[in-house]
């Protein structure tokens, strides 16, 4: 059967300063919503109650609790809109378009008090220096759809090889999530030892938050759109704590390298993009970062790594 929308195989193109007014505007919206979760769910070792998840039109909170049960709130890349919806079966939409930050911030929160949601957030952003409050913001205004909608379906694409990445891990292993804080999708393997104190330092995070959420060994990959610091789209490994010959480690594909300032290995979005085989290409960053992590850290790789591919082929998963 031939492929109905072959562009939606393809991946699309990211370059940071055509879209970074749009990144910077939902960036903040995120972490409105980000913020929400965080107040209503119980806390989850290494912050994971706090992340999104990438859905099959955009992110979402997942089912949050309150007092009537439970409530969602999604961003629609498809549609361009944010809907909140209840078990109560009540819905509530709020368009996507060109607005401020404080704009976007004061119409969710009469969305909520509507749906009788009771939640109060911190309004300061998080991991931003020089951050504007939330409900002062009418600096951060723009949505380009098209472009949002790209980095969304780029996204698609890393949350489906992030997930068979996960796979091959018996230890524990976070899900495939996105850090609104960083605005990154993240997925993270554990060796099973604590990690000495972590003295890491973010804009506007409690230092407890940051030692807890780094209290175990990690090895860590992810997918970062850039900064004005960084003006490119990149995929990203490190480890906590990083051991001495971390950084000497060869790793794959070429063109990937260990950036000294940031500590962390790189591979650049647009060589996966526009790679003959993108999964391949960011399977091969992704397993030779970890092994450079697990055998500098000296795991016990033998107890924590697996292969079930068997029972994907015994069953016809995985098709």
């Amino acid at each position: 059967m031939q492929n109905a929308n072959p562009k939606q195989d393809q991946w699309p193109v990211l370059t940071y300063n055509d879209w970074k007014d749009t990144l910077a505007t939902v960036h903040l919206w995120t972490q409105i919503v980000g913020k929400i979760r965080l107040r209503k769910m119980p806390w989850l070792n290494h912050s994971w109650h706090v992340t999104l998840y990438v859905s099959p039109d955009g992110l979402s909170t997942g089912s949050v609790p309150y007092q009537h049960g439970i409530f969602q709130i999604d961003f629609n890349f498809m549609q361009h809109q944010l809907i909140i919806i209840t078990s109560t079966g009540k819905r509530e939409t709020l368009e996507l378009r060109p607005r401020t930050v404080a704009d976007f911030y004061n119409a969710l929160f009469e969305k909520l008090e509507a749906l009788d949601i009771d939640v109060t957030i911190y309004t300061v952003p998080s991991e931003i220096a020089d951050a504007i409050p939330f409900e002062k913001d009418e600096v951060h205004q723009s949505y380009d759809r098209q472009k949002m909608e790209d980095f969304w379906q780029a996204l698609v694409k890393i949350h489906n090889i992030f997930t068979r990445f996960r796979t091959r891990f018996t230890g524990k292993c976070s899900p495939v999530h996105f850090f609104w804080g960083a605005f990154d999708l993240a997925v993270t393997r554990f060796s099973g030892r604590d990690a000495p104190p972590h003295l890491g330092e973010a804009p506007n995070m409690p230092a407890a938050v940051m030692r807890e959420a780094y209290s175990k060994e990690v090895s860590s990959c992810g997918f970062w759109p850039g900064s004005e610091q960084y003006p490119h789209a990149v995929f990203y490994a490190y480890c906590y704590p990083v051991p001495p010959a971390f950084s000497e480690q060869p790793v794959q594909p070429t063109g990937a390298f260990y950036n000294q300032e940031m500590g962390e290995f790189m591979l650049p979005y647009e060589l996966v993009q526009q790679a003959a085989n993108p999964e391949e290409t960011l399977l091969a960053f992704m397993q030779s970062t970890y092994e450079a992590a697990a055998n500098t850290g000296h795991w016990d790789r033998a107890a924590l790594e697996c292969d079930l591919s068997r029972l994907e082929v015994a069953y016809g998963c995985f098709k």
